[in-house]
């Protein structure tokens, strides 16, 4: 693995004892750099360099970064991670790596996923080096702006859309970057949707890889991070900002799950361009 060129950054606040994710990565088998990233406004700083060391956390300015990116309201909160999401892409070039990975504070499972007979099924990740290094691959084979792993809602039709479709041209909560090539997030809530949907339907190419996927505790019970602007305003805001940001694919409905909540619907022919296959071609010259 191209350890010396990539780091791992966790975003958080808030939660300095339940950074779950930092025992995750090392009990999954990766064996890279690691930082913890916080901003300037978290009262738990402290707590952080005494479980971390100063040397792995990162504190950036949460007020000069607010000014470089659209949050899409007019609101004050800035409990959001978009902050830090588009902090990572500064600290990374200032550290001197040509690689990185956002994750979230609150991964409970790495796993890889694969296809028995009729059967989709699921087995913990022992070598994290090497599944960061196939992406890393991925992300340079494509040229993708960025490449993510999946997540449980990914899989909902089971085998036969697993099969069909390996690669989705989405991204959400892993993000894996090449330096050199940042991406601006946008929205103070549901950024990564926002975002991937904003410069996917320029023509960017934004991948999840499905061979491999995260699990998350609980959103709404895990004290700290987003859950208290969740809580507070419901899933209903949050799809709302990706109804503003791409009006022409999104729309907000109800998902009948065990749970019923509002949630965003992507209609994907509308999101992004596609190319089309030679077959189709019909001969004529440009």
């Amino acid at each position: 693995m191209i350890k010396s060129s990539f780091a791992v950054f966790i975003l958080t606040h808030g939660r300095p004892n339940n950074v779950i994710t930092f025992q995750k990565l090392k009990q999954c088998g990766y064996t890279g750099k690691i930082f913890i990233v916080i901003d300037d406004e978290d009262d738990s700083a402290e707590t952080y360099y005494r479980n971390f060391g100063k040397e792995q956390v990162i504190v950036f300015n949460k007020e000069q970064i607010a000014e470089t990116f659209d949050v899409g309201d007019t609101q004050e909160d800035k409990r959001s991670t978009v902050y830090a999401r588009n902090a990572s892409f500064k600290i990374a070039k200032d550290l001197g790596f040509d690689y990185f990975m956002q994750l979230d504070d609150d991964y409970r499972k790495f796993e890889y996923r694969y296809a028995s007979g009729y059967t989709l099924k699921s087995l913990a990740i022992r070598s994290l080096d090497d599944v960061f290094e196939a992406y890393i691959a991925l992300l340079q084979d494509t040229n993708a702006l960025t490449v993510a792993m999946a997540q449980g809602g990914d899989f909902i039709n089971g085998v036969i859309d697993f099969k069909k479709t390996p690669i989705a041209r989405k991204a959400m909560n892993t993000f894996i970057f090449r330096t050199d090539r940042p991406m601006t997030f946008i929205g103070r809530m549901n950024d990564d949707v926002n975002s991937f949907l904003t410069y996917g339907s320029r023509g960017e190419l934004i991948l999840t890889a499905k061979d491999a996927m995260i699990t998350q505790l609980d959103t709404q019970l895990y004290k700290g991070g987003m859950s208290d602007m969740y809580r507070l305003n419901g899933t209903y805001m949050k799809s709302m900002y990706s109804l503003m940001m791409a009006p022409s694919c999104v729309k907000v409905q109800t998902m009948q799950t065990k749970n019923p909540r509002i949630h965003h619907r992507i209609t994907w022919d509308h999101a992004v361009p596609k190319i089309i296959h030679q077959k189709y071609s019909k001969g004529i010259k440009i």
